[in-house]
């Protein structure tokens, strides 16, 4: 969704289970690991020349790593822990240039504060949000942003993808979201 908003054109590709779960890494190091696994993943059946971008995200709650919740009452309960607390989320980004072999990981973290949630709030939300495939089992977007009382931060990296960092390690490769984004005219691939 944030890449087709700068109208970039590219191609999802879901690699298998590749992601790692040991919750004894620090989080940076986890989600860059993980994101480096992605990429690692698409790019071996990728054309030369592809530009393959790989992503993890987790929440952080005074060292616990919140990933994707196995069910509705593990959602329920990371929920609950988040609620009128503060907390991380991280994303690790690796950008991989097939044809050149050039590899490039980094990391976002942004703190996220929640509201003091009501068990009943609670419940209208995982009922209007399918909370499985988020990290935390949230999301901002929609009615997600009533969870939340402030950022400190990116807000982009809560959605999943921080924008600012993605152009920022681009522009070490020679591209820039700037020149693609934008006007229809002069929209592309990176």
């Amino acid at each position: 969704m944030l890449l087709e908003s700068l109208g970039l054109r590219f191609t999802i590709v879901e690699p298998s289970d590749v992601e790692n779960h040991d919750r004894e890494l620090p989080p940076a190091d986890l989600v860059e690991l993980n994101s480096r696994a992605k990429a690692h993943c698409v790019a071996a059946h990728q054309p030369a020349d592809t530009l393959v971008l790989g992503a993890d995200t987790l929440v952080c709650l005074e060292g616990k790593i919140f990933g994707k919740p196995r069910d509705l009452d593990e959602a329920r309960q990371m929920l609950l822990a988040l609620s009128g607390r503060c907390h991380d989320v991280y994303t690790g980004i690796t950008l991989m240039r097939t044809n050149i072999g050039t590899i490039l990981t980094d990391y976002e973290r942004t703190a996220v504060t929640f509201r003091d949630l009501s068990v009943s709030d609670l419940e209208l939300y995982l009922e209007a949000v399918k909370p499985l495939d988020r990290a935390g089992a949230y999301t901002v977007e929609g009615i997600g942003g009533l969870l939340v009382e402030r950022f400190e931060g990116c807000y982009y990296n809560v959605l999943g993808l921080p924008l600012a960092k993605l152009d920022e390690m681009l522009r070490t490769i020679g591209a820039n979201l700037f020149l693609v984004a934008g006007e229809p005219a002069r929209r592309g691939s990176v």
